[in-house]
């Protein structure tokens, strides 16, 4: 997949030269597969579990009422129902929060790897749950459920792109980290698939629908041992050289790894030396010089949800009916969103290190307040009895899930695995993660009531949520396609020069390949500070050599 993508850009990975890339070009099989496996009992579970809900939305509501009626001697109201619907799924972004706040003690103390492994724990206990609601006649079962499925997927949005990002090479970064955002997307297809009334979105099979997230979680526990850990963390966390070589060289092939192990050395130097200690939310919230970069992925986070586009797969019902879609053809019609996305995340993977990281995330809320705007208008001339506008509505629909595919969908996530460095990245995700899940949450408890109340105006609050993000997005996130992360940095420096007083700027406190010569390749542990000085001498770079 890796190779195709590379070849679209006129490249082949086997032949990029040295100065376009300074990394070895890569086993790209090895890659290709390791994203795989790790992303279908990853991302894919979120995507998957996002959308498995809309088909049963009626056969639940029913199961709900019948459960009371047996229970109470009553029946509720439409309004009552409504709300018990909205706590099934709201479950599912509080057990995300909680995933999300899980993932960065996890990823430091398991490993990346290894916390992807056992996050299927809660998969496969809420799918037993889910199945054995309905003979237990138990509501509260499908609740806990849908807590414990977003868990899981609150930790695997969360480590699953920190896996990529640190096992891609720089040039391959996005779009390795981009496949996140592929794979949430074809399990949103996926799942309105397996949803259709020919398959399992009937009355008497609802049970085994909600629990069906369990094939990719063993699917995952078979393929992804099979690969190696993150070397980054492998390295840089656990200081073990000889493991973080060996994953190198299934990850890259047997070219020379020699300059990536350099680079990430330095980065631990300028983080606090060898195996420097994970930093904490609150260490990110007083660190001052990071300000910058946690304002960045915290608005970018909390627009990724409150544009309402992940609420269109919780609630396609309401939406398609209130565009006016005939009831028979609404799961058909949800199809499309999922393909949609999907078509968009796959055209996104292969622009993304074209384009780069800025124009997607900005152009795609720009792009989304555009179609959110006509598909009001749309709805308002509805209701005049305009002919063609259902149609309208619903073609306005998937351009706004395309254009959140193009980029916030993906490019989201990438983020914090490139503006922050090893000792900062699982807080800076645990941090977006809480914020994407929290606002999930209000938006999914809210969107429904938002459409009762608001009518043909419901998207007006996430037209100007999409605004305000793309011109956020523009004026304040510097490009970070194909740069290092002292690069990265120094253009927050520039762009926030009080940051900078009192203190050097990253991209001056070294250059790899001047500041740093690496020599040698031994198994004896590095110093403390993890650098043996070097003396300056005819024919050798003034610096500092890295012991690995």
């Amino acid at each position: 997949l890796i190779q195709v993508f590379c070849r679209i850009f006129g490249k082949d990975l086997t032949v990029l030269s040295k100065t376009e890339t300074d990394r070895p070009a890569g086993n790209s099989k090895a890659l290709a597969l390791a994203v795989c496996s790790a992303a279908i009992g990853g991302t894919f579970q979120y995507g998957y579990n996002l959308s498995i809900m809309n088909a049963p939305t009626n056969h639940i509501q029913r199961f709900i009422n019948d459960t009371y009626w047996e229970r109470w001697g009553a029946s509720l109201d439409t309004s009552k129902v409504t709300l018990f619907w909205t706590v099934i799924v709201s479950a599912f972004s509080l057990g995300g929060l909680a995933g999300a706040l899980l993932a960065g003690p996890m990823a430091v103390r398991f490993g990346r790897k290894n916390s992807l492994l056992l996050n299927n724990l809660f998969l496969f206990l809420g799918a037993v749950l889910a199945l054995s609601s309905r003979t237990a006649r138990s509501v509260e079962m499908i609740i806990l459920a849908r807590l414990l499925v977003g868990v899981n997927a609150g930790m695997s949005m969360n480590i699953q792109p920190m896996y990529f990002a640190e096992s891609a090479p720089k040039h391959l970064r996005g779009a390795v980290a981009f496949s996140s955002a592929v794979f949430t997307a074809f399990g949103i297809f996926m799942g309105q698939v397996v949803g259709l009334t020919e398959l399992l979105g009937t009355e008497p099979l609802w049970p085994y629908l909600l629990a069906s997230n369990t094939l990719p979680g063993i699917l995952q526990l078979l393929t992804l041992p099979w690969f190696p850990e993150s070397p980054r963390y492998l390295l840089m966390d656990l200081g073990d050289k000889e493991a973080c070589a060996e994953a190198l060289t299934r990850f890259r092939g047997k070219g020379t790894i020699s300059l990536e192990m350099e680079e990430m050395l330095q980065e631990q130097v300028d983080a606090g030396g060898a195996l420097a200690k994970s930093q904490t939310p609150w260490d990110l919230f007083s660190d001052r010089s990071l300000h910058p970069q946690l304002c960045t992925i915290m608005a970018t986070s909390s627009a990724m949800m409150l544009c309402g586009n992940d609420s269109i797969y919780f609630y396609a019902t309401y939406i398609f009916l209130q565009a006016g879609i005939p009831v028979e053809k609404i799961q058909y019609a949800s199809i499309g969103t999922g393909a949609c996305e999907f078509t968009a995340a796959v055209m996104s993977n292969l622009l993304i290190e074209r384009v780069g990281r800025k124009m997607l995330l900005s152009g795609g809320y720009a792009l989304m307040a555009v179609w959110a705007l006509v598909f009001t208008l749309a709805l308002t001339l509805q209701g005049y009895s305009v002919p063609g506008m259902p149609y309208l509505s619903m073609a306005c629909v998937f351009c706004y899930i395309l254009s959140f595919g193009i980029g916030p969908a993906g490019v989201t996530g990438i983020l914090p695995a490139e503006i922050f460095d090893q000792t900062a990245r699982p807080a800076a995700y645990m941090v977006a993660g809480s914020l994407m899940w929290i606002n999930l949450l209000i938006v999914g408890m809210a969107f429904p009531f938002i459409v009762s109340y608001l009518g043909a105006i419901c998207f007006v609050p996430f037209i100007g949520v999409c605004v305000v993000a793309s011109l956020f997005v523009g004026l304040t996130l510097p490009e970070t396609k194909g740069r290092t992360l002292a690069e990265i940095t120094a253009e927050f420096d520039r762009r926030h020069p009080v940051k900078m007083q009192g203190a050097e700027p990253m991209k001056q406190h070294y250059q790899l390949g001047k500041a740093l010569s690496l020599t040698r390749l031994d198994t004896d542990p590095p110093s403390p500070a993890g650098i043996d000085p070097e003396p300056t001498g005819e024919g050798q770079s003034d610096g500092i050599r890295v012991g690995i």
